[in-house]
């Protein structure tokens, strides 16, 4: 659970008031109660009786609020480059919880809406209000978890399939992947382990033709964002960073990244990894070119995890 009062969700260079403060301009907790009492009461005629927890994270911040309808968690964002986006990955909530997919569905304004932005002391934010999901981040050590967490992708990659990504995510230029790699291997490797960079490019020339189509994928599946009970997920969150790709490398990156939590980043072991996939497979099967793309995928976000020269936190490791 994440503390009481105000805090950082995965910077660790800034003081938490002092995020709160400068970027939003609110003074502290009793500020913050105040003007999401407002809000909340103007925009979703909610009643809050007091807010708990306040998480500030980049231009975002995730407040917990206890009210007349239940605990909700508010979201905000004074990002305005971001506000289309986060209009459309809000809605997509909605349609994903009447296909089933475990999210919260964003509780709807007065007007039917189910995002708004509203004036704040240090300028607009757009703002959103969820129910409350409960249970455990994932276990990576679970390995019925970890199991169910890889089903439960390939259900989320299933029902995001049959949408169109136009609709969802703000406009951005597709790039092949191949090209995509083929660039970070030219202009962003840090060239922290030349050994596996060598081989990334050895491996890319003989890869087949991907046969997977560019749909919406989540793009941030890790056990920060993946709750679950009794070993079996039971929310799925944060879809803010929603976009389009192929969904093995959404699988991959998220192979990768399964372990993490906002100040814990480290590799998960390969044998977390194939049940995570086998978990995938139970419900979506890779074809012969995706599984060979998979191993390949797995190696590049590995090696861009790569922070320093000696590699202290293990990326390699499991490779």
């Amino acid at each position: 659970m994440l503390p009481l009062g105000v805090s950082m969700l995965w910077e660790t260079s800034i003081d938490p008031s002092t995020a709160l403060r400068e970027r939003f301009g609110f003074e502290g907790v009793d500020d913050v109660e105040a003007w999401v009492s407002a809000s909340l009461a103007e925009h979703w005629q909610i009643a809050v009786a007091r807010c708990t927890r306040i998480v500030v994270s980049d231009h975002n911040a995730i407040v917990w609020a206890e009210t007349d309808q239940g605990p909700v968690v508010v979201k905000w964002s004074y990002g305005e480059f971001r506000f289309p986006a986060l209009d459309a990955s809000t809605s997509l909530l909605r349609v994903l919880g009447e296909q089933g997919v475990p999210v919260a569905v964003p509780i709807s304004l007065v007007g039917g809406h189910e995002r708004v932005v509203i004036d704040a002391p240090a300028g607009a934010l757009s703002v959103t209000v969820l129910p409350v999901l409960t249970g455990q981040w994932l276990d990576t050590a679970d390995d019925i978890a970890v199991r169910s967490a890889g089903a439960s992708l390939a259900r989320l990659h299933r029902a995001l399939s049959d949408l169109g990504s136009d609709d969802w995510t703000s406009p951005h230029g597709e790039v092949h992947v191949k090209k995509r790699i083929e660039n970070w291997l030219s202009d962003r490797d840090r060239g922290f382990a030349p050994d596996a960079s060598r081989r990334l490019r050895e491996f890319l020339a003989d890869l087949p033709e991907l046969d997977e189509s560019a749909q919406l994928v989540h793009n941030d599946f890790r056990a920060a964002n993946i709750l679950t009970e009794n070993s079996r997920v039971v929310g799925i969150l944060d879809f803010d960073e929603v976009r389009t790709d192929p969904p093995v490398l959404d699988l991959a990156k998220a192979s990768v990244y399964l372990g993490t939590r906002f100040t814990e980043w480290r590799p998960i072991p390969v044998s977390v990894r194939r049940s995570f996939r086998a978990g995938y497979e139970q419900v979506r099967p890779l074809s012969s070119a995706a599984a060979q793309w998979f191993d390949v995928l797995v190696l590049w976000h590995s090696l861009a995890a790569v922070s320093d020269e000696n590699d202290s936190a293990g990326w390699m490791s499991e490779l």
